[in-house]
């Protein structure tokens, strides 16, 4: 899954919360969502991309912005 790192961090910021709070939602900390970030597609998972989707209420446009391909489920 190809993700757009800087449209996700727009996002993130316009919905006044910060990476930190997201790796939180995503039970990790900080440092291992900006290392998953580095890798793109090859370290954020399905199950990553829905949380992040739940999390920050983006609507399927913005899943397809940021995460490509296609719509993710939320779960």
């Amino acid at each position: 899954m190809e993700i757009n790192i800087e449209r996700l961090k727009e996002t993130v910021v316009s919905r006044n919360t910060t990476l930190e709070a997201l790796a939180y939602e995503l039970g990790i900390n900080r440092s291992t969502l900006y290392r998953k970030l580095r890798r793109g597609q090859s370290a954020i998972t399905l199950k990553d991309a829905s949380t992040i989707s739940r999390s920050l209420g983006l609507s399927p446009m913005e899943q397809v912005s940021i995460f490509g391909g296609g719509y993710v489920t939320r779960m």
